[in-house]
């Protein structure tokens, strides 16, 4: 069997003419949904009070249809360079399981579900979130005219981070924004991790990426940026006023960070998937370093 990105896992049990759109929005893959969801979550935690639990169902909801839109939407425009890539020419769009028309149709309802989790928040995250549409739409361009896609995903991705704020409190300050950073200098990280995988494929088709373009000095260039990570993150919680359970959270972070860049094995895609996807533990720990921060 060719190697390939697709898990099946559960959704196997699925009927099989559904099988095809879940793939699609890469419901085999839930580490995508969790990076998305909890730079969310961070900001709802870091707003004053108690965390706000329906908040963070709603956005729990909103994450799994905007990921998969997302997903959608770099399906479409990249069925073509997918098909010339082994990890992923088995996917719903090149390998014909689902038509151009059917994308769009599913495309159309994934967004209007997370529309209607939009539409539940306060008036400055509906408006955050009508911005994000552009953010989502270009990103899957970026690949092809700039070495640093890997930006604008953590320009999208972390784009919860200000939602989440305003949703919480109806307004943005510097806290929410120190951690937005932390939040983009931490894609960075994960997925030039992650894009490691496709280096030679990429060269041969002309995609562009930071793993391409850090090459061998990858490591240290991640580790600078994990150290920026941290400092953001350090800025947020001073800012915030958050308590001492804070800090000792971060320890754990830097801990996880340090294992993930110094066992990582850049040439070997199986490592490069699985540190990718410790990166859910990494978020995790920042979650409960803002909630330790909050009880301190």
């Amino acid at each position: 069997m060719p190697h390939t990105d697709i898990r099946p896992g559960l959704i196997g049990r699925l009927p099989p003419g559904l099988q095809p759109f879940a793939l699609l929005a890469r419901w085999d893959r839930p580490i995508g949904t969790w990076l998305l969801l909890l730079p969310g979550w961070w900001a709802l935690c870091l707003a004053p009070g108690l965390p706000p639990v329906g908040l963070m169902v709603w956005f729990g909801l909103g994450a799994i249809a905007m990921r998969g839109a997302g997903c959608t939407v770099n399906d479409i425009l990249d069925r073509d360079l997918d098909a010339q890539v082994e990890r992923t020419r088995g996917r719903p769009l090149p390998s014909g399981a689902v038509t151009l028309r059917q994308a769009l149709l599913w495309l159309t309802l994934q967004t209007a579900v997370g529309a209607l989790v939009l539409f539940q928040l306060s008036p400055l995250a509906i408006g955050l979130g009508i911005c994000s549409l552009l953010l989502i739409g270009s990103y899957p361009l970026m690949k092809r005219i700039t070495w640093w896609p890997q930006l604008m995903l953590g320009l999208t991705f972390n784009w919860g981070i200000p939602l989440g704020y305003a949703a919480a409190t109806g307004r943005l300050t510097w806290p929410v924004l120190w951690l937005y950073g932390a939040g983009i200098a931490w894609t960075l990280v994960y997925d030039t991790i992650y894009a490691h995988q496709d280096k030679q494929d990429d060269a041969l088709i002309g995609v562009k990426s930071t793993a391409r373009l850090f090459g061998a000095q990858s490591r240290p260039v991640l580790a600078g940026f994990a150290v920026l990570m941290l400092a953001l993150l350090l800025a947020a919680g001073v800012s915030a006023g958050l308590g001492w359970g804070y800090y000792g959270g971060l320890i754990a972070v830097a801990a996880h960070l340090i294992w993930q860049l110094t066992s990582w094995q850049p040439d070997d895609p199986a490592d490069c998937l699985s540190k990718f996807r410790s990166n859910r533990d990494c978020g995790l720990l920042v979650l409960l370093a803002i909630l330790l921060g909050k009880l301190t």
